[in-house]
């Protein structure tokens, strides 16, 4: 079933046809340097962005596969969760072209898409590489590492839209906390990206930052054994850097560090902050997705959204014996339309469809909790 997918919850304009479970074509036009010079994403250029930039991503999507208007059977776009203006330009657009070709129209969670990105492939033709790549698909039930700069969670997946969420943040989401950090010591933009780049290079062991401790009870006896906080992580770089340095270093990286100054402080020295940062967002993520794997018994575990790309996760996560960890490839951990398109796909074929009075959310409030 040819399906066009749309994707605008934040900043990236993208769309996409999957066709069978494999990607015909995956159009991503960023907007980094539009929100570079202020550090994150603007909502009000966002959407301003998606309104005209989201015509012509999904004329590209068409000529890369090959495809008419007339030859597709579907549309899918991201409903929720998400920035309300930008997901509010994707979906209206998404309606106006099912209704202008008379086909079937699906309105999906971003989330969910996220988690199914991992069972899509490429045919040779379409390939980023010029080879085919067939996914590793996973049996149900998995686990679901969902994390990206708004959404920590870890879930249990029985089917594509039978999700129930274990754990989540109960503050910054990892991505989120990744950027604060990034644009406090200027490392640049995205912060994601930026701070992986830095750790290649740098000592994980030159700061010990802490690991929060979430064991209170909730007034509705909530649990939070597997969720993360990031708020702490971030304050302890932001705020107490000192406090936590293992190894010592002379010269301007120690004084630039003792004295806040972001753009003082040494290459060597962003490098071990950014090592030992990641490092411990990293563990905060581990910590509780093993104590789920222990409580639950499933072995496999299946990531999704941006922050699926770091390197640190992946490696530490890929070292694991007893875990079959499935990512998927890096193009499809940020935000894409081929994972819309591909989850929407599924809900077509069983003959479910959204009204033309489907509305957006801008959030899930199953993926936020609150402490304690």
């Amino acid at each position: 079933m040819k399906v066009l997918g749309i994707e605008t919850s934040c900043d990236e304009c993208a769309a996409a046809v999957v066709d069978g479970g494999i990607i015909r074509s995956n159009v991503v036009a960023s907007q980094i340097p539009f929100h570079a010079p202020w550090q994150g994403v603007v909502p009000e250029i966002a959407s301003r962005m998606h309104t005209e930039w989201i015509y012509g991503v999904v004329e590209t999507a068409l000529n890369d596969a090959g495809l008419c208007p007339k030859d597709l059977e579907g549309v899918a776009v991201t409903a929720h969760p998400g920035l309300l203006g930008s997901l509010l330009v994707g979906l209206h657009f998404a309606k106006a072209f099912a209704w202008a070709r008379d086909i079937p129209f699906i309105a999906v969670d971003h989330l969910l898409a996220h988690l199914y990105a991992s069972r899509l492939g490429y045919a040779r033709e379409e390939s980023p590489d010029g080879r085919a790549v067939s996914p590793e698909v996973p049996d149900y039930p998995f686990l679901g590492l969902l994390v990206s700069g708004g959404h920590s969670a870890i879930c249990r997946a029985d089917d594509f839209d039978d999700v129930k969420v274990l754990g989540t943040t109960v503050d910054d989401a990892v991505g989120e906390a990744f950027d604060k950090v990034a644009k406090f010591y200027g490392f640049g933009y995205p912060g994601g990206a930026v701070i992986d780049a830095l750790a290649k290079n740098g000592d994980s062991g030159a700061f010990q930052f802490p690991m929060p401790n979430l064991y209170k009870i909730g007034k509705d006896g909530t649990d939070h054994r597997y969720d993360f906080s990031y708020s702490g992580l971030k304050t302890a770089v932001v705020n107490q850097l000192e406090q936590f340095r293992v190894k010592k270093r002379g010269g301007t990286g120690e004084t630039a560090a003792r004295s806040a100054d972001p753009a003082a402080a040494g290459d060597a020295e962003a490098r071990d902050i950014a090592a030992s940062f990641q490092k411990t967002a990293v563990e905060i993520l581990l910590r509780g997705l093993f104590r789920a794997v222990r409580d639950t018994g499933i072995t496999t575990v299946v990531a999704g959204g941006g922050v699926a790309a770091n390197s640190c996760l992946r490696s530490r996560l890929a070292g694991h014996e007893k875990l079959r960890v499935i990512f998927p490839p890096p193009e499809l951990c940020g935000d894409n339309g081929a994972m819309v398109a591909g989850i929407g796909e599924r809900y077509l074929l069983r003959g479910d469809r959204s009204p033309m009075n489907e509305t957006a959310s801008a959030r899930v409030r199953a993926f936020r909790k609150r402490y304690p």
